[in-house]
């Protein structure tokens, strides 16, 4: 009968890395890290003190306040799409505003023991108003509740669209309409919805909570379609927003809302007990009799170990150790492919798919005494990855893909053995796998190689960047030497006859150079949705523990075999 055998892997930091080099990375790493934590504390603020007061003069809490009551004791917050607008200004008639985070905060939440997906509207940002990017945000946080059938959380206090940028939220596939569709979705697919409205909550907004399983309204609270303003202007009327769709109208009159509480503290206590009402979380049973263990290595030695400059290497293998439960793994062909490493181990007790780059030299498979740059995809770790990840699947194991690969093969081998063919059969792979699937872009996610590791378009569940992320085609000196390539020789030397003319050469290409490198900022992949989140290198584990236990959480929805019949058994012992 089949068992899962893992062995320990890695080794102190010591063994492998002199003191200096930890230490410089570390401190490099360090430095990098304040931009986003002091970023991260600029986005929480919202729009300032000036507009806590407001929200608290009102007698109501900040949405911050808010979540942090709703979650267990002792539990961490896991933002996703914290950079959503970063710093991008718009106008709104009189001067120019920010949307921090735009303008909603989406999180994953233990609330009960269980893992919730929580949509707010940040009420000290426009009144928790919907600006660009703010549906598409929402949408996705839906989204990943839907495919892991997790409960969520609508914290609503919403003063509609953003009206200056409507013609950026209202219209198009993913506009601010598609939310309510994500609404109808989630409820078909039976995944439990719970409401509070704590205050505005107006035209799309108010159609928001409606879907919901169980929606609460605080004496402060409305749901209309049009505001008393409009009303006002439309129909010549004298009255307020909440005389027209307060508790009054929507829990006695109207049936739209189920439960009238004073206050706000009140409506997230019995927010709360409503999802202390579900199911308990089936990640107990699905860790066969294994308790959670931390990785036998500091976790946050990463910080010292991944080298902050892209062209340095290192060995993946003691990344991986202080990712999983104990250290321990379960490598599959390890000699085959060997610019890829493939495997299973645990996180928090859970079984888990790995597959990853590895940085350092290799050997070339049939030519004795060459190695091969790593981070390149080539022909046997392609095919690997396409057998691995297939196994996952059909096994149910979720999948962790940790990326630094600076993209395909190429030249004449490259085509000869048929790397396109074997490409797409990774990418079929990947579009159709339903697995659970989580990527992380440690460092290089650059031109085909970032989509066949399971990049955004191949929708993971969630992509997580970090500060050393470089998302793009190529690298800017490398697309620096092709945009002048008819300026250079055969060793990429500037071709010239006068020194005006070198010094022109010169200066485009740095500019060029220095402009893809700024392109590559992975804040602006963070600020447009095209990665998730970015994680502190320290935070891996953290969110991957909570990835995993998410996708743990439900049954019913897809098969999660016993160890005992995995299919990657049989092709280890095939292979």
């Amino acid at each position: 009968m089949a068992k899962v055998i893992m062995e320990k892997i890695g080794s102190p930091v010591e063994s492998f890395m002199e003191a200096g080099d930890y230490n410089a990375n570390l401190e490099r790493m360090q430095k990098l890290n304040e931009r986003y934590i002091s970023a991260r504390d600029k986005i929480k603020a919202g729009w300032g003190e000036e507009y806590v007061e407001r929200v608290h003069k009102k007698g109501k809490m900040t949405t911050w306040e808010r979540i942090e009551l709703l979650k267990d004791t002792g539990s961490t917050i896991f933002p996703i799409g914290t950079f959503v607008n970063y710093e991008v200004e718009f106008f709104d008639g009189k001067r120019s505003r920010t949307s921090p985070a735009a303008g909603v905060i989406t999180a994953f939440v233990k609330i009960e023991d269980r893992y919730t997906v929580v949509i707010a509207n940040d009420n000290t940002v426009s009144s928790g108003a919907w600006w660009p990017l703010t549906p598409e945000k929402i949408e996705r946080a839906q989204e990943i509740a839907l495919r892991l059938r997790l409960p969520v959380i609508y914290l609503i206090d919403c003063s509609g669209l953003f009206l200056p940028e409507q013609s950026k939220t209202f219209p198009g596939k993913t506009g601010a309409g598609y939310i309510f569709k994500m609404n109808a979705l989630l409820s078909a697919q039976g995944v439990p919805q719970v409401a509070g409205v704590f205050g505005d909550c107006i035209a799309g907004g108010g159609y928001m909570p409606i879907i919901s399983d169980v929606v609460y309204m605080t004496e402060q609270a409305y749901m209309v379609i049009a505001g008393a303003a409009l009303v006002k202007g439309g129909k010549s009327q004298k009255i307020t927003s909440l005389t027209i769709g307060g508790p009054d109208v929507h829990v006695h009159l109207s049936n739209c809302a189920d439960h009238r509480v004073p206050d706000d503290k009140t409506a997230l206590l019995k927010i709360r007990s409503e999802i202390g009402k579900l199911p308990t979380p089936a990640d107990v049973y699905y860790r066969y009799g294994q308790d959670p263990a931390p990785p036998f290595f500091n976790h946050k030695e990463v910080e010292g170990i991944l080298p902050t400059d892209y062209r340095m290497t290192y060995d993946m293998r003691q990344i991986i150790a202080r990712i999983l439960d104990n250290s321990l793994f379960w490598e599959l062909f390890p000699a085959k492919g060997q610019e890829i490493i493939c495997g299973v181990g645990r996180i928090n007790g859970n079984y888990v798919g790995i597959i990853a780059n590895n940085a350092n030299l290799t050997q070339h498979p049939v030519q004795k005494n060459t190695p091969r740059p790593g981070g390149i995809l080539y022909r046997d770790g392609i095919s690997k990855m396409t057998s691995f990840s297939r196994a996952c699947n059909d096994d149910g194991i979720p999948l962790i893909w940790l990326q630094d690969v600076a993209g395909f093969d190429i030249g004449p081998e490259a085509e000869k053995t048929g790397l396109l063919g074997y490409g797409s059969n990774l990418l079929y792979s990947i579009s159709t796998n339903t697995n659970p699937v989580i990527t992380v872009l440690l460092r290089k996610a650059s031109g085909a190689g970032y989509y066949a590791m399971n990049g955004r378009p191949y929708e993971p569940i969630v992509q997580l960047s970090t500060p050393l992320t470089r998302l793009a085609v190529m690298e800017g000196r490398t697309l620096a030497i092709g945009a002048y390539r008819t300026k250079l020789d055969d060793d990429f030397n500037i071709i010239f006859t006068t020194q005006q003319e070198y010094d022109a050469v010169k200066k485009g290409m740095e500019e060029v150079e220095r402009r893809i490198t700024k392109d590559m900022d992975p804040i602006l992949s963070a600020r447009q949705l095209d990665t998730d989140e970015i994680i502190l290198l320290s935070e891996l584990r953290p969110y991957l523990e909570t990835m995993v236990g998410m996708s743990y959480q439900s049954i019913g929805y897809r098969r999660v075999k016993n160890p005992r019949i995995w299919s990657m058994h049989d092709i280890q012992t095939l292979f």
